[in-house]
């Protein structure tokens, strides 16, 4: 059971990661943008009334303002990316059994399955597991299905017959319908040991069987037997 730092982390909300790199890419345009401007400025002074150095001196300082902007954004970065409560807050995870919202799951043993919830009586219920190509590789139609948490257990065999090795993720996605054609809700969740904690792509995720979960998905945490 191993923990990994990515030291260039980004930030682990998408959110703030997104504004960071937004904010850097504007500041970035604008220095390079600023000394076009100066250079075309110096080209082209009048030798009678050349640039007063006062403002040159004041241009410089503020080309040295905007790198050290850009500066401080990489640091807020790589800050927010280790002290965003993920690996130091989520290593005590390892080795507990969490629950999180999920739709994928992988073929283990020759066997899959997927836990899941619906908001009322449904009069069908529709599921179709795909593969990580987005193609469907099996459906099944189950009608009256009641209110509440289900399993839908899956033996890994297509809808051709081939038996899939182990392996993933697929995802499951269900459809339900009530008795006057209205959708109705579902939510799907796995449920596994955590062997391990890290970032990946500026997000802490653990890692359940073969899936990586992220930390902001799981929705309940036990002691394993």
């Amino acid at each position: 059971m191993t923990t990994t730092i990515d030291p260039t982390a980004a930030a682990a909300g998408a959110s703030v990661s997104d504004k960071l790199s937004s904010s850097r890419s504007r500041l970035a345009d604008s220095e390079e943008t600023f000394l076009a401007l100066l250079t075309t400025q110096l080209k082209n002074q009048d030798p009678l009334s050349p640039l007063d150095s006062n403002q040159f001196t004041a241009q410089i300082v503020q080309m040295t303002g905007v790198e050290q902007q850009l500066m401080t954004n990489d640091l807020l970065k790589m800050l927010v990316g280790m002290s965003d409560g993920g690996l130091a807050g989520s290593v005590n995870l390892i080795g507990k059994t969490v629950t999180a919202a999920s739709d994928q799951a992988t073929i283990t043993a020759g066997d899959a399955s997927w836990t899941y919830d619906l908001d009322r009586n449904a009069a069908s219920v529709k599921y179709d597991i795909v593969n990580s190509q987005g193609t469907t590789v099996w459906s099944r139609t189950d009608a009256s299905v009641a209110s509440g948490a289900h399993t839908l257990d899956w033996d890994g065999v297509t809808a051709a017959g081939q038996q899939l090795p182990d392996g993933g993720p697929y995802k499951l996605k269900i459809t339900a319908t009530g008795s006057g054609g209205e959708t109705i809700n579902t939510s799907s969740h796995i449920t596994g040991v955590a062997t391990a904690v890290q970032t990946v792509g500026g997000e802490t995720v653990v890692s359940v069987g073969k899936l990586k979960i992220p930390v902001s998905s799981i929705t309940s945490v036990a002691s394993t037997s």
